[in-house]
């Protein structure tokens, strides 16, 4: 049987400081976070033990220490993080991380701007 699944973070909120402009990095602003993971969940689906999947509380830690880490561009945060998933689990297949910063300084009343980025693992 094949499975393919999806573990998951949505719409995880969190104050940074990323931006082009100092002010923005200095002052900061809300983050909004989503990261889907494809790895394989059927020994966990089995056996019913956190060991044989990757705990989304873990993917959170990776979450807020990338965020934490100040960067002009939203691609650099989305890769990092991406990139951070993939080193930290063994078995991840494949990463999309979406970034948006809420209400951004661009003179346009909008929800967020952002970016995605979709990362396989290349094994």
């Amino acid at each position: 049987m094949t499975t393919i699944s999806t573990i998951f973070l949505d719409r995880v909120r969190l104050y940074a400081f990323h931006g082009v402009e100092e002010q923005e990095r200095s002052v900061g602003a809300w983050f909004t976070i989503s990261v889907r993971i494809q790895y394989n969940i059927s020994r966990a689906m089995e056996t019913d033990s956190v060991d044989d999947t990757i705990s989304y509380a873990d993917v959170l830690q990776v979450v807020k220490r990338e965020m934490a880490q100040t960067s002009k561009l939203l691609e650099h945060v989305a890769g990092r993080i991406a990139q951070a998933v993939i080193a930290e689990f063994p078995g991840v297949e494949a990463v999309k991380v979406t970034v948006v910063k809420e209400n951004p300084p661009m003179g346009a009343n909008c929800d967020g701007a952002g970016v995605e980025v979709e990362v396989r693992d290349g094994k």
